[in-house]
């Protein structure tokens, strides 16, 4: 009987593990903390920016819907604009080794300069530890977090699920309200949306 409640048991686990690895971080709550490598061997924890707002996207070269936002430039904009009002912006790769979007440093580096990407750091997550603490489920997948390290938002980036550049012009751009609104002191108005683009490319 002993036997055969430790096997029901180690199957149970098996199967909820994946799911409590995906387990979303919940807005209004604590954002989980991480330590992870940039792409200039450096460490970076959360809380080295306590007391700061942060913005986490979540990022892929190949997938069109990323490339719509960096080649339009619209992207890089926003990092330089919110960067000059006290915002850290944090680019997170979660792509498994040979997977889409996957690189080393030096190669990540190389799209850096070839894009003019211009954020606090670019993070290191191939095994996709962190990615999955954040619930992040598309590139790009936006999170921001307040300077008390609550997750105030997560979800897309506009509201128009499109790889077509010119739909940039009229787009409802939710992180650019929430920064502005945090900002100004105010609430979130619009703290979780429906995320869109490429799936993130985990090992699993």
């Amino acid at each position: 009987m002993k036997k055969f409640l430790k096997k029901t048991l180690f199957v149970l686990v098996a199967l909820l593990f994946p799911l409590l690895a995906f387990a979303d971080a919940k807005v209004g709550e604590k954002a989980p903390d991480f330590n992870l490598t940039d792409t200039q061997g450096k460490s970076r924890a959360l809380s080295e920016f306590t007391g700061k707002i942060v913005v986490l996207e979540w990022f892929n070269e190949g997938c069109p819907f990323v490339k719509k936002h960096y080649e339009s430039g619209a992207m890089q904009a926003l990092q330089k604009e919110f960067k000059s009002k006290g915002v850290v912006w944090l680019l997170v790769s979660s792509s498994a080794e040979g997977k889409q979007g996957y690189h080393d440093a030096a190669g990540h580096n190389e799209r850096i300069k070839e894009w003019n990407i211009d954020s606090d750091g670019f993070l290191l997550d191939s095994k996709g530890d962190v990615g999955k603490a954040y619930g992040a489920k598309t590139t790009p997948h936006m999170f921001i977090i307040s300077k008390e390290g609550n997750l105030v938002y997560a979800g897309a980036i506009d509201d128009k699920a499109s790889t077509d550049k010119d739909d940039l012009k009229d787009a409802n751009n939710y992180v650019v309200n929430a920064l502005n609104e945090i900002l100004e002191g105010k609430p979130v108005s619009t703290p979780s949306t429906v995320a869109y683009g490429c799936s993130v490319k985990y090992a699993f």
